[in-house]
């Protein structure tokens, strides 16, 4: 007598579970468990958690007391430092790309839009290629992001394009461009003294990592991985952040991959593919 047949919401074949267990029905360890296991993502629900999550993130990232005079202090310790180990890079990196104006120009645009796009777009990719994984990888994405809020109002940092006599250029300003929601007349509508961490970096590091482990062309991996190196020039070239900051936004997002690692067990790439769905009534939802 042959195997029963489960099949995804997205109507391939499960990939069977251990133990006999099914991803909507574990063999045991009550509510708690059931909340651990992966489960296939609804759009509705996903598209109202990271509007909220997002709005939530905003909200209090700017309600965060600009604290302008500690801000530049841990800037000009920031600063400092780096010149003492001798890897205070940012100042010439800034004006070697200024003096090429449609690469920084460039660089500018780069910063204020792709930071949003690809990560929605890899979210995206997850919601419908990597199902069973999606929710261990957002949950990461999450943690990440909300981690931050911690370093944004535990160590205001202003970025290097606004200390006192730094000599950094301001990117945005100088070439009239549309950039950074902290630069120009958008200024007032973003917390400028968040510098660190970047969240720059950790969601383009989660977006490259997720693309490298989970994508089949190597030109697609090859890709992941050169995004979050980018990152990191682009944000250093227009004075947004130290380098620094990075490893700020680096530290994060290895506690959002610790939390989801915790929850589920296993990381987000390790994961079951697709979930299966033997309730019709799930089949009925979609």
């Amino acid at each position: 007598m042959g195997d029963a047949n489960v099949r995804t919401l997205e109507g391939r074949p499960a990939a069977p579970q251990p133990n006999g267990e099914s991803a909507d029905h574990p063999s045991g360890g009550g509510r708690l468990a059931r909340l651990r296991t992966p489960r296939a993502p609804r759009l509705w629900f996903e598209i109202l958690l990271i509007g909220l999550g997002y709005w939530t993130y905003s909200l209090v990232r700017n309600a965060v007391p600009e604290q302008k005079t500690q801000a530049l202090r841990n800037a000009d310790w920031i600063w400092r430092a780096e010149q003492s180990l001798g890897v205070a890079v940012e100042h010439s990196v800034n004006h070697a790309v200024n003096s090429v104006t449609w690469l920084i120009v460039s660089m500018n645009y780069y910063y204020a839009t792709l930071h949003f796009i690809v990560t929605i777009a890899v979210l995206v990719w997850l919601y419908h290629w990597h199902p069973g994984r999606y929710a261990a990888a957002r949950m990461a994405l999450f943690a990440t992001t909300g981690v931050a809020l911690l370093g944004y109002y535990f160590y205001p940092l202003a970025p290097p394009r606004l200390m006192p006599g730094g000599g950094f250029v301001d990117t945005v300003i100088k070439h009239d461009t549309w950039g950074s929601m902290a630069s120009g007349n958008l200024a007032s509508m973003s917390n400028q003294y968040a510098a660190m961490p970047s969240m720059h970096i950790g969601w383009s590091l989660w977006c490259g990592i997720t693309i490298a482990l989970l994508a089949k062309p190597l030109w697609a991996k090859a890709l992941g991985l050169l995004y979050p190196a980018t990152t990191l020039v682009v944000i250093v070239a227009t004075a947004n952040h130290f380098w620094l900051d990075a490893v700020g936004g680096i530290l994060c997002l290895t506690f959002g991959f610790a939390l989801a690692l915790v929850w589920y067990r296993t990381l987000p790439h390790r994961l079951a593919r697709y979930v299966s769905a033997p309730d019709a009534n799930l089949l009925k939802a979609r």
